[in-house]
């Protein structure tokens, strides 16, 4: 590790000192956000904000998200099984089996995550997107209950023409995806198609997505316009599952093996089924240069379907979502601005639940049956002020409802519960400043107050028991941080550290009968440093290189249980399970002339704690991923070929553990050494 401290002490220096001059280097534009309803630049935001765009998830996100976003400081997203992904931002792994947890998502400006608090990230395509935001730390002000943070998805596309991709490689992979975009005066759309297909690395892990997108927006005249956008997705994995630590390092690419009490993993034909359809749309209305108001609705209809060792699960999910606000503008004063922000958003999602005995991955007899109506609903108003283009302040907030129903279906055999819990209504607040000492450093400060409800995965888990007595997530954010550039933006650091304590923290627990349940496990205590650094080292153009940046995010941890006691067993004090304390993220992009490009990505994952006992640890681990492109010019089309070399270094891994599993069965081993190669085509 000592050598690339010193590597990133070289750049920084070099990169500083080129910084000075002025030269024909193109200049970077000022990142935007468009996360807090309006464009924000990125250097001045009060917020902890870090923005993904279109080239970063075409250079690593070769078959998923998962390169891009582990890029990202205080992120980390985890795969247990292609198509089985974890996402959380801050350590919020500590909750999630598989899926999203505590964490917010939006795509396109509507609500992905459900009412119920259940995202399912994984049914869409990345080349798809044209760019993510991630809002780090609870942002609850704006976004309502999340103790962890709030992604934005945004995928319209403002460049006409026809795209075509085809990927293939190891382990059966394939992948093909076709994209028209097209602007036409007051109106624009895309329309995007894709299917990938796998093997995957272990026995009984094949994964296969179709995927289809339309978004479209119509100014309907110079005041308001007019947004589409909707998917249809059709996800099927199988799911291996968890190795004891000799059976990994006996075979890793076997699923999960029978015992003598329960058949193995490929017996039962365990895995995943969700076809999915998602659409919005939304008006915005500007009624002068200082108003406009926003109105959206949107709906997800889910079939999911769950075979797995113990149960088949069967559910139903059917959502709504209404969002609309009031955003008021004076920028009229060049020394003061301020703007304000008043809105509300409801969700409700209906699940059908249902579990049968799995015969070989055919439903027999029934084991419960439920319907649980979540209704999740806030309120929220937000201030900004600028004064004399040197400090930014932000003081907002939003009040929080959050209802569950239960109810039996009519397959119910009895075993369940019928009832209402109603949660206290929840405010969270939140107080960001940011001081612009000279255009190129600002420091900013945040306080703000986190709320993550229970899901419906957890209120009703693979136990097939309804769970009252489970309490939602509460805790306190403080903040600071700096964001430093070099004149013409040759040089960007955004430095946070941060402190956070939550209570109720949820944690998942797995019985006897290796089914899921969740507990409150008292407080965390969760502190953290991130680095991000963005280095343009050339100072212009050479004979051979057009241009070399480079790429770090840094992530120190120390996150622990203050208070945490089950029965007999006192985990207090233990670091927070499936948090590594140390992470590192470097890529270095290498353009030269004549069309050539060299990508290399370089991730390093710490020592990682698999049991609240903090008595089996994952090792750490490098990956590096390396890919090679051509790009040529061939009338009026662009030619893109590529071919990479994925976990270079041939490294023992898993990029996703099973946490807390019964059985000591902790270990997802993910692919050795593999390739992949495409032709991409523009026109």
């Amino acid at each position: 590790m000592r050598t690339g401290y010193f590597l990133l002490i070289f750049i920084f220096f070099n990169s500083y000192c080129f910084g000075q001059q002025k030269d024909s280097t193109q200049i970077l534009n000022e990142v935007k956000v468009k996360a807090y309803l309006s464009d924000k630049i990125l250097i001045s935001l009060p917020a902890t904000v870090s923005v993904i765009n279109k080239k970063q998830i075409e250079q690593s996100g070769t078959q998923s998200l998962l390169p891009v976003l582990n890029g990202v400081a205080g992120v980390k997203m985890e795969e247990r099984s292609p198509g089985s992904y974890r996402l959380s931002i801050r350590g919020s792994l500590l909750r999630s089996p598989f899926g999203v947890r505590n964490v917010k998502v939006y795509y396109d400006g509507f609500p992905l995550t459900d009412a119920g608090g259940n995202t399912y990230l994984n049914l869409i395509d990345q080349s798809a997107i044209e760019n993510i935001e991630v809002l780090k730390g609870p942002d609850g002000s704006l976004f309502g209950a999340n103790s962890g943070g709030v992604v934005l998805v945004n995928t319209l596309a403002k460049a006409d023409g026809l795209k075509a991709n085809i990927l293939a490689g190891s382990y059966g992979l394939f992948k093909e995806n076709i994209a028209f975009d097209k602007n036409v005066q007051n109106y624009e759309f895309n329309i995007h198609q894709s299917h990938q297909y796998s093997n995957g690395y272990r026995d009984h892990s094949q994964m296969k997505r179709n995927f289809f997108q339309a978004a479209q927006k119509l100014n309907y005249n110079n005041k308001g316009s007019i947004r589409f956008s909707g998917f249809y997705s059709d996800l099927d994995y199988q799911t291996p599952g968890g190795l004891t630590l000799a059976q990994k390092d006996a075979k890793p690419t076997m699923a999960r093996p029978s015992t003598t009490f329960t058949p193995g993993a490929e017996e039962q034909n365990a895995g995943v089924f969700n076809k999915t359809l998602f659409a919005g749309i939304s008006n915005e209305y500007r009624f002068n240069n200082h108003l406009k108001h926003i109105l959206s609705i949107s709906g997800i209809s889910t079939d999911f379907k769950n075979p797995f060792i113990t149960n088949y699960e069967k559910r139903q999910e059917n959502s709504i979502a209404l969002r609309t606000y009031l955003n008021y503008q004076n920028k009229t004063n060049k020394n003061q601005k301020y703007e304000w922000n008043l809105g509300y958003e409801f969700g409700q999602t209906n699940s059908d639940i249902l579990n049968y005995n799995n015969d070989k991955g055919t439903p027999t007899t029934i084991i419960a049956a439920d319907r649980i109506i979540n209704k999740a609903q806030f309120v929220f108003t937000k201030f900004d002020f600028e004064f004399n283009k040197k400090l930014n302040a932000e003081v907002s907030s939003s009040l929080n409802f959050t209802d569950y129903k239960f109810k039996l279906l009519p397959e119910s055999n009895g075993s369940s519960i019928a009832g209402r819990q109603k949660l206290k209504p929840i405010l969270m607040p939140k107080l960001a400043l940011s001081y612009l000492l000279n255009p190129n450093f600002v420091l900013r400060g945040i306080i703000s107050r986190g709320f993550s409800a229970p899901t419906t995965a957890e209120v009703r888990a693979s136990d097939a028991k309804i769970n009252t007595d489970l309490q939602p997530e509460k805790g306190w954010n403080y903040e600071m941080g700096l964001r430093f550039r070099t004149p013409f933006e040759r040089i960007y650091i955004d430095l946070a550290g941060f402190y956070y304590r939550l209570n109720n923290a949820i944690v998942r627990r797995v019985n006897a009968n290796d089914q899921d349940f969740f507990v409150n496990a008292g407080g965390t205590q969760q502190k953290g440093v991130e680095l991000a650094l963005n280095a343009n080292i050339l100072k212009k153009p050479t004979a051979v290189l057009n241009q070399i940046t480079y790429h770090t995010a840094l992530t120190i941890n120390d996150f622990k249980f203050s208070d945490y006691k089950v029965a007999a067993d006192d985990f207090s004090g233990n670091i927070l399970t499936g948090v590594p304390k140390f992470n590192i993220s470097n890529s270095l992009d290498l353009d030269f002339n004549h069309g050539f490009n060299v990508f290399i990505q370089h991730q390093y994952n710490g020592k990682t704690s698999l049991n609240d006992a903090s008595t089996v640890f994952a090792d750490s681990y490098n990956l590096i991923m390396a890919k090679f492109g051509y790009t040529r010019k061939v009338g009026n089309a662009g030619l893109n070929l590529y071919f990479g070399i994925d976990n270079l270094l041939n490294e023992s891994y898993s990029l996703g553990n099973d946490l807390n599993a019964f059985g000591n069965r902790f270990y997802n081993p993910s692919a050795k050494r593999n390739y992949f190669f495409g032709l991409g085509l523009r026109i």
